[in-house]
């Protein structure tokens, strides 16, 4: 999950995520570096965070995930 430090969206996905029975997220803080924001631009697309992946797919951020976990999709990614 691309994230930084104060986001509240980013704190929100990771307690839905951890909520669902993920154990571990790998954070990447893209405040702290500004080539790792430009890797998440070019993965993505977008200047925002969080932008959200599980495993090697793209979910989005966490308006999506949201949304996917309302639907039960998530629950089906996160079983993959």
């Amino acid at each position: 999950m691309y994230s930084t430090r104060i986001c509240p969206y980013c704190q929100a996905a990771e307690r839905l995520l951890k909520s669902r029975g993920v154990e571990r997220i790998e954070k990447i803080l893209v405040d702290e570096n500004p080539a790792l924001r430009e890797q998440m631009i070019q993965r993505t697309g977008l200047k925002t965070v969080p932008q959200i992946f599980i495993g090697d797919m793209y979910v989005g951020g966490y308006d999506k995930v949201a949304q996917l976990d309302r639907s039960g999709e998530l629950e089906k990614l996160l079983e993959l």
